[in-house]
């Protein structure tokens, strides 16, 4: 996936910015695709370029003018012809993981911390998934077009980050030392 999809997806949702969108990425879409948002303003000028977006300047009391942008035609052609197209499977690539399989070679107790610390971002995250489904998502069984489809990622995610916690636990519950026992 280009960051050109990715914005094109938060676009259709709503027009906006190039601020607005770079707040939105850190606040739903940034937690499967991340971009800075110098990177967002580039791309947006390219999608401009290439007819995806439309932009209009809007005056603002005592603040430069801001462009918004907005998907044009062709940019939901683009859209439509991604969605269409076949995705790889998503391979995992965890630098966390190829240390667990080290830690034989290496300082245990240091990976447990470092398991720990993960566990603790990803704990954190989870929070933040489940607090989101249930302020903009309180009755699921009633969703439907854009709104199911945000929740649909929004459970993603939270399965995806519920999985991480509990394989973090059975690490940490793997290699610390019993009482009693030697380190393994």
């Amino acid at each position: 996936m280009a960051l050109e999809h990715a914005l094109l997806v938060s676009l259709s949702e709503r027009a906006g910015s190039g601020y607005e969108l770079a707040r939105r990425f850190d606040k739903s879409i940034g937690y499967f695709w991340s971009a800075s948002h110098q990177q967002i303003y580039r791309v947006l000028k390219r999608m401009e370029e290439s007819g995806w977006v439309t932009v209009e300047s809007v005056t603002q009391q005592g603040k430069p003018d801001k462009k918004v942008y907005s998907v044009a035609p062709a940019g939901q052609t683009e859209l439509a012809r991604w969605i269409a197209e076949p995705s790889q499977a998503t391979s995992a690539r965890d630098e966390l993981g190829v240390k667990v399989r080290g830690a034989a070679h290496g300082d245990i107790e240091a990976v447990c911390a470092e398991v720990a610390r993960h566990r603790a971002e990803h704990a954190q995250r989870l929070d933040e998934f489940r607090l989101s489904e249930k302020k903009f998502f309180p009755v699921p069984d009633q969703l439907s077009g854009t709104a199911l489809h945000q929740y649909l990622v929004l459970r993603a995610g939270i399965r995806s980050e519920s999985g991480y916690v509990e394989w973090c636990d059975e690490v940490l519950q793997a290699l610390r030392p019993r009482k009693g026992e030697p380190s393994p």
